[in-house]
């Protein structure tokens, strides 16, 4: 994998841009450890899987959305890269990764939607020639609804969406006029409990997977095998 775009002319150029929303409250401390070296492996797992399939991705890009409760610390409620070159930004990924430690959230419900939104609402890549925008959602607990808990912190993302019709807006449907997103390129990968929003979002919103989570048990290898496949297989 090679982040300069003009190796690859004459072939198809693959992009991928992968949000990688994590929920580090303390409940999420038996699995945290799990989800970590899932996103450090993950490129490389990507990446093997292309090259089996005899393509290329001509650029890899991932950003981490690590995220707690507004309403019990909006402090350390949300912290978040930019999107980092992979390989290249190797380093900063696994800093920012290892970085992470499970503690806080208060009572159960957390600022799950609040870190969904952040995502949709990233720069995503809009060149070369295929594109694949993914979000994948890591956590136990179900969410506080938008724009309730912890709005009037000085630390709410003010640029998101207040209810969920309109993060729904957001994410778009085919012919829809209001998506932030590419429809073609996007898909939503649900690591969560079914549990309100999760279940709804599952149902609801279209190119989305979901795996049923639940509190203390992490994620398995073949889920992340499939989310992976997933990827690879819609390029």
């Amino acid at each position: 994998m090679n982040d300069a775009r003009g190796q690859y002319q004459g072939n198809l150029q693959y992009a991928v841009d992968l949000a990688l929303c994590i929920d580090a409250t303390g409940s999420m401390s038996p699995v945290l450890d799990t989800v970590k070296s899932s996103a450090l492996q993950f490129h490389q797992r990507l990446d093997d899987v292309m090259a089996k399939k005899g393509k290329s991705i001509s650029q890899l890009r991932l950003k981490v959305i690590a995220f707690r409760d507004f309403g019990d610390d909006p402090s350390d409620a949300i912290e978040e890269t930019d999107f980092l070159h992979l390989p290249a930004q190797s380093g900063a990924f696994e800093e920012f990764v290892g970085g992470i430690d499970a503690g806080g959230g208060g009572d159960i419900p957390e600022s799950g939607l609040e870190a969904l939104a952040l995502a949709i609402n990233s720069p995503w890549e809009t060149g070369l020639d295929r594109r694949r925008h993914v979000i994948v959602m890591f956590t136990d607990a179900p969410a506080h609804p938008l724009g309730t808990v912890g709005a009037g912190a000085a630390t709410y993302p003010r640029h998101i969406p207040r209810t969920m019709d309109d993060l729904f807006e957001q994410w778009g449907y085919a012919r829809s006029q209001t998506s932030v997103m590419e429809q073609s390129a996007k898909r939503l990968v649900l690591f969560a409990p079914e549990e309100a929003p999760w279940s709804e979002i599952a149902e609801e919103w279209d190119l989305t997977l979901h795996f049923a989570s639940k509190a203390g048990e992490g994620l398995e290898e073949f889920e992340m095998d499939e989310i992976i496949e997933t990827i690879a297989n819609s390029l």
